[in-house]
């Protein structure tokens, strides 16, 4: 999995552009819209297609999102959206209509396989999770089911029977401790400005962030100090983060918010375009568009400014020694 996706190669920017994915052509939304009828079709069920979701008898829905983005960043193009659809449709049908996990796996093996997620407000409906935790402006907490071909994330009514719901917390971090870092890279450029970047096909990469100390402690080899670092999370499977020790945080800062903003765009798992400040687990909001929607900006608050006055009037090589 790289750090910069490069889209294959498909109808041109020129192109008349689809409104709910903009990043497909009308031509290509259609083709693939037609490919999440047919895929139903196969497996019986007659959907009704609307431009971000399918609809089936039942009333069900279906939401297209995340697979659209799937089939737009697979590098091979069209001729295998329609083999990346089916599958898709498969397993969402077979999570939906077989005996739900809950009922059939045992209390400690439904335990041993729960994971915390970060996830982007948008797909929380407060009446469904209302345990959910707020981590920052727009995202939060909730714990998930990690099963062999599907990720299920738990409502208030299927964590009740599990017991206390800080219990089960406790637990979902202790498994997330225990996760492998599956890849890790350093951002660099000319003039020495420098991130660290994990990533995995872990559903739980990005998650991490509850954990960074200790992640940063086994990335780096080093604890994190007393101004915690700045963090990043586009979309599931990156976390970026920059521990915060003296002014290369200036250069970090500014690349940080580009980064997101990038691997947040047209991506399944999309979590936040925004970097943050982690401080003793808090999460603080450094970058935003403006109120049009459009240009990024970095927007700090007193105490991120006071940090930055102290760093500067520091000067350069006030850090750890990094060897």
């Amino acid at each position: 999995m790289g750090l910069f996706r490069r889209g294959p190669r498909r109808d041109g920017d020129d192109a008349p552009r689809d409104p709910e994915f903009s990043y497909f052509s009308v031509r290509e939304a259609a083709l693939f819209r037609s490919g999440v009828r047919e895929a139903f079709a196969e497996r019986g069920l007659e959907v009704t297609l609307y431009a971000d979701l399918v609809r089936d008898a039942d009333g069900r829905a279906f939401g297209l999102g995340n697979l659209a983005a799937v089939c737009h960043n697979d590098r091979r193009g069209p001729r295998v959206w329609p083999a990346l659809i089916r599958r898709h449709v498969g397993l969402v049908l077979k999570t939906m209509d077989g005996p739900s996990a809950l009922d059939t796996l045992r209390p400690e093996q439904i335990r041993a396989q729960l994971y915390p997620r970060v996830v982007s407000g948008e797909g929380i409906d407060p009446g469904t999770f209302g345990y959910a935790r707020s981590v920052a402006p727009g995202l939060y907490e909730v714990l998930a089911l990690d099963l062999p071909e599907s990720v299920m994330m738990l409502t208030d009514e299927a964590l009740e029977p599990l017991g206390d719901l800080e219990d089960l917390r406790a637990r979902a971090l202790a498994n997330l401790r225990g996760l492998p870092v599956e890849g890790h890279e350093t951002v660099r450029d000319a003039d020495g400005m420098c991130f660290e970047v994990i990533l995995g096909d872990s559903f739980y990469t990005a998650s991490r962030v509850l954990d960074l100390d200790a992640v940063v402690r086994r990335v780096t080899g080093r604890p994190l100090g007393e101004h915690g670092a700045l963090v990043a999370m586009p979309f599931r499977h990156q976390l970026a983060f920059h521990p915060i020790h003296d002014t290369s945080i200036v250069p970090a800062l500014g690349a940080m918010a580009s980064f997101a903003a990038s691997g947040h765009e047209d991506t399944p798992g999309a979590i936040s375009p925004y970097v943050f400040w982690w401080r003793d687990g808090t999460l603080t909001q450094l970058s935003d568009h403006d109120e049009d929607g459009g240009e990024l900006r970095i927007v700090v608050g007193d105490d991120f400014h006071e940090l930055l006055e102290r760093l500067i009037s520091q000067g350069p090589g006030h850090g750890p020694d990094p060897r």
